[in-house]
């Protein structure tokens, strides 16, 4: 065990962040640390590094173990060139070397011991210098910046003249290339585009030391962590594997929870009926047991209901006007800046219903083409078209259509004033917007909280095209998730600009990657984009496709004939036995029926023979007297037995023991 967080509690002000969090890291594990924003993730890494103090708990970390972090926050301000830059982080082994080098030198001048002595050490450092890969040092510094997006022409700008984005992959490129035993990163996708992305995910897949993250990429979790840590309602639980192992058992657990709560509301229920109808007979015995079921009752320890983040959202993004089929037209559409081409003599065609992912570097134009589209700029040559019937949406991932100074409920009302409260009310909270939720101000929601009202606003709009730009950037994986319902349930067209893989995958009918100025169209999921890549593009640029075994379905017809009469059989069981139980089941129900409409008439008899008893004609005489108590103890009795008798039935019935 290379890392363990004993019991860490942290409050700031009266906002407890983290209560009690434990788990441990092994060696070499790849470790994530999920949760909703503002779960406290980062603070948990500042604990681990020392940054933050825990108000109880303690960190143990091996001795000697060393520890690099990458946070979302970190910068560089230098005057150096990124290449200079980068290989700082390699100064003592360019000492080292730098001393091997001056020794060569001197050695010729050295005789007798202190020639043994001075190539002593001349040995031990040459060692030392190839053990830490010292003669790689610049193909390794080249590989990482080429890795993370820069070409040899950026390796000599300087680091002060970058944007923030570029300086978090300097950040990143100097910490990976210090090879610390601990390696923790907060959202390192970020400022990445997809094969940096990829190339990140095969550096850490071989990285040797322990590796712990925060990052709201599931597509990267996926392909890297074997440990899955959440922060939920201030506490912690590992689970092992990868993110979607992890959600998968996660649903298993909240779902095996669910059903133990529909169990024991089940069981209180039929408690309470069995309690209310005991009490209705009005007799001592059945009010004593009724009693004694409501202490037993009132014992039970009560499973509360687990609380879905997701869980109402009901989310329908249904056009309000259906378009044609044929939804957008592009024909020989290029465009440039400087006299630099993104793309040049675009074309293609989008129907009704498609949903549209367009991949690429950065900078190839991605969001150039969106902005064209949507008519925000001018295209140099060529044209587009839209369909009939076709209205058009702009979902910014800026939000810049968000008025910073209305409140939520405002900004959907004010857009739509025939609206009356209560729908702007139910709308809000498909978008998990509730309560006092509603009134917050625009300015004060979180990046995830914006998109969700933006998204709302687009789903009162009578656009049946969607142009969407990085939706998922800022947003936490609840929002994503419901960004992925929405958009996969949208009966209109969408056409959008993301890096997000696991929201591609979810999402897309078809992906058009632009590369070499142009956009190569591959119609599936992203997992079959991958799949048929390198061949597609070979054969779009002329190369000859590489070789690759096709996956093969099998024939429906070539199921085994004994397996349809095996099933066929099976399902005929089934059926006989539910026959059986339907059958039980009703044979119960009028059971129970019979035996209450027998204690009925017993306790109206009795009720009777007690008015009988009272009459001048029988008060008098001694054998009608006898006659009418024998025939109420007898009633009584008869009673006793069938209150017994229907509280079996009727547990019988509610537990399904037939």
């Amino acid at each position: 065990m290379i890392l363990s967080v004993n019991n860490i509690s942290k409050s700031f002000g009266t906002d407890v962040i983290l209560s009690d969090v434990s788990f441990h890291v092994e060696a070499g594990q790849k470790a994530a640390i999920v949760g909703i924003n503002g779960a406290g993730k980062s603070t948990v890494l500042k604990i681990i590094t020392g940054e933050l103090s825990p108000d109880s708990g303690t960190v143990s970390i091996q001795k000697d173990a060393t520890m690099g972090i990458l946070t979302q926050t970190q910068n560089l301000s230098s005057e150096n060139t990124i290449y200079d830059e980068v290989l700082s982080v390699k100064a003592e082994l360019l000492a080292l070397e730098e001393n091997i080098r001056r020794m060569e030198h001197t050695l010729k001048d050295l005789e007798g011991v202190e020639l043994e002595q001075a190539l002593s050490r001349y040995s031990r450092m040459n060692a030392e210098f190839e053990n830490a890969n010292g003669y790689a040092v610049k193909s390794e510094i080249t590989g990482c910046l080429k890795g993370l997006g820069f070409t040899e022409e950026d390796f000599s700008k300087q680091v002060n003249t970058l944007s923030g984005g570029q300086k978090t992959r300097i950040a990143l490129a100097k910490l990976l290339l210090t090879k610390p035993d601990i390696l923790m990163l907060d959202e390192p996708t970020n400022h990445l585009d997809m094969d940096a992305i990829r190339w990140l995910e095969g550096f850490l897949g071989a990285y040797k030391g322990t590796v712990i993250l925060v990052a709201h990429d599931r597509y990267f979790l996926d392909r890297i962590v074997t440990k899955v840590i959440e922060i939920e309602n201030t506490r912690a639980c590992s689970y092992e594997g990868n993110y979607t192992m992890f959600a998968a058992k996660k649903k298993q657990l909240r779902d095996a929870l669910i059903k133990q709560y529909l169990n024991q509301q089940r069981e209180i229920k039929h408690q309470e009926a069995v309690i209310e109808k005991l009490k209705s007979f009005n007799r001592e015995k059945s009010i004593k047991r009724a009693n004694s079921r409501e202490k037993q009752l009132a014992k039970i320890e009560r499973i509360e209901l687990p609380k879905e983040l997701n869980a109402e959202m009901d989310i329908r993004l249904e056009p309000n006007i259906l378009s044609g089929n044929d939804v957008l037209t592009v024909k020989h559409l290029t465009k440039g800046f400087d006299g630099v081409t993104l793309f040049k003599d675009a074309g293609f065609e989008v129907k009704r219903g498609d949903k549209v992912a367009i991949i690429g570097a950065n900078g190839t134009g991605k969001t150039t083409l969106l902005k064209i589209l949507n008519g925000l700029l001018e295209p140099d040559e060529g044209s587009f078209k839209l369909g009939a019937k076709v209205f058009t949406g702009y979902y910014d991932q800026e939000h810049h259509v968000l008025d910073p100074d209305k409140t939520v409920f405002d900004e959907i009302q004010d857009t739509y004033p025939d609206m009356d409260n209560t729908k702007v009310r139910n709308v809000l909270a498909a978008f998990l917007f509730t309560g006092d939720d509603v009134f917050k101000l625009i300015r004060d929601l979180s990046g995830g909280e914006k998109g969700r009202v933006s998204l709302a606003k687009l789903m009162l709009s009578d656009a049946n095209l969607l142009y969407l730009d990085e939706p998922t950037n800022h947003l936490d994986i609840i929002s994503k998730e419901i960004l992925e319902q929405a958009v996969s349930g949208y009966e209109g067209t969408v056409i959008y600009v993301s890096h997000d893989r696991y929201f591609i995958n979810k999402t897309a009918t078809r992906i058009m990657e632009l590369i070499n100025n142009t956009f190569v169209c591959f119609d599936g999921t992203y997992d079959y984009y991958l799949e048929k890549r390198d061949a597609l593009l070979a054969q779009r640029f002329g190369i000859a496709s590489p070789s690759g075994s096709a996956k093969g379905t099998p024939s429906s017809a070539s199921t085994d004939t004994g397996d349809k009469n095996a099933n066929a059989q099976n399902s005929r069981e089934v059926w006989e036995n539910a026959k059986k139980q339907q059958a039980t089941q009703r044979r119960l129900e009028n059971e129970l029926k019979k035996t209450e409409d027998e204690i009925n008439r017993l306790e109206a008899r009795n009720s009777e023979i007690d008015e009988l008893m009272q009459l001048p004609e029988n008060s008098t005489v001694p054998s009608k007297l006898l006659e009418l108590s024998n025939e109420h103890e007898a009633n009584s009795k008869k009673l006793e037995e069938l209150m017994e008798y229907w509280e079996d039935l009727s547990n019988r019935l509610d537990s399904g023991d037939n």
